[in-house]
């Protein structure tokens, strides 16, 4: 156990995961072989929209279809693609709590921020209350990372109840929940249930933005001994030229308790204004300024123009994401700049008129 401790206290740092994040696709060749560098291309710009961050192998990235070693290689890539101000998530849920804890800590050699973890399904008859409970725990007991609830009654046999995720919340490395219900009156609950859970101090910029992982990482300037040359040493000799060391970052602490974030584009204004602290969307991956202008607008307090905003992708999102899934969104991400391509089988490709018809919902959101 000494050794666990270790570990935990020597990784584990709360983030403050606030805002908007893209849950991005996982592109394959036409063979379904992954195709990292499109991979690499899409992160990078990600990484130069407003999005607070991303999440890697989340429903819409495909991740229940990859393998462990696919998993890895992904999430490797998209770490390495990052801009290191965007916050990183990792989908690492398996049915095993020793499976899951074994790519959580992958993703923090990769320098993740936090990861994010699915109920198990296949024994779902026998996931009782007690067992979910148990499962949550002992995952982010052994977990180097802080752990987000992942709740997506559409894709898994139940949802977590609100007394369990009120359970749930107070453990210390439990830090938040994505719900994907699209239910205000559950993000609500939620908001409420979890409202008496401990605040956690975390580093954020000195505009209260999260302080990432890997700004916080020192360079390499900064963990090498500077080498001392004598003056005398350089008379006829030829001078080298080095970089400069790279200072710190400057930052600042914010108190915050258990983040409540919607997984539902269709609802992000309500769910906000419910008390969530902000969203992982599918839309993002095709849409992300149209649905980080929902979240900037609500900022402001100019709730009219977020809820202009919010109305300006209603139907695009139900139609794409929430019908069409994850087809409709890769192609989604080709007709808006994005690598998309597309899904790996069972799931099926989109036909041409559906094609037409994603097109037409975004001829006006195209960024």
């Amino acid at each position: 156990m000494g050794g666990l401790r270790l570990r935990m206290e020597s990784y584990n740092k709360d983030m403050l995961i606030e805002g908007v994040f893209a849950a991005v696709t996982t592109p394959f060749y036409p063979d379904e072989r992954l195709y990292l560098r499109k991979l690499e291309a899409n992160i990078a710009r990600y990484s130069r929209s407003l999005l607070a961050g991303i999440l890697v192998l989340g429903s819409t990235g495909e991740a229940p279809a990859l393998e462990d070693a696919e998993t890895r290689e992904v999430l490797r890539t998209a770490a390495e693609a990052a801009f290191p101000e965007k916050v990183l998530i990792a989908g690492v849920g398996r049915d095993s709590v020793k499976a899951t804890v074994t790519l959580a800590e992958a993703a923090a050699s990769y320098q993740y921020d936090a990861v994010l973890v699915r109920t198990p399904t296949y024994y779902a008859g026998q996931m009782t209350p007690q067992a979910v409970l148990n499962y949550f725990r002992s995952v982010a007991d052994r977990s180097p990372l802080p752990v987000i609830l992942y709740n997506i009654p559409r894709c898994v046999p139940y949802s977590i109840p609100i007394e369990i995720v009120a359970e749930l919340a107070q453990h210390p490395n439990i830090v938040g929940i994505k719900d994907s219900t699209g239910s205000i009156e559950r993000i609500q609950a939620l908001v409420a249930a979890t409202q008496a859970t401990p605040r956690r101090t975390v580093t954020v910029t000195p505009v209260f933005e999260a302080a990432t992982r890997r700004m916080l990482r020192p360079s390499a300037s900064e963990s090498e001994p500077a080498n001392f040359v004598a003056a005398g040493d350089l008379a006829g000799g030829v001078a080298v030229a080095s970089a400069p060391p790279v200072a710190p970052p400057k930052t600042r602490t914010k108190e915050v308790g258990f983040q409540v974030l919607t997984g539902s584009s269709s609802s992000v204004l309500a769910s906000l204004q419910a008390g969530a602290a902000g969203a992982i969307l599918g839309f993002a991956a095709c849409a992300p300024q149209a649905c980080q202008e929902i979240y900037f607008a609500w900022k402001d307090h100019d709730l009219k123009l977020a809820q202009e905003k919010q109305e300006r992708i209603q139907k695009a999102n139900q139609r794409i994401v929430v019908e069409l899934g994850v087809s409709g969104v890769k192609y989604a991400c080709d007709f808006n700049g994005y690598y998309g391509g597309r899904a790996r089988l069972p799931l099926l490709p989109i036909s041409a008129a559906e094609k037409h018809e994603i097109e037409t919902l975004l001829a006006e959101i195209r960024n």
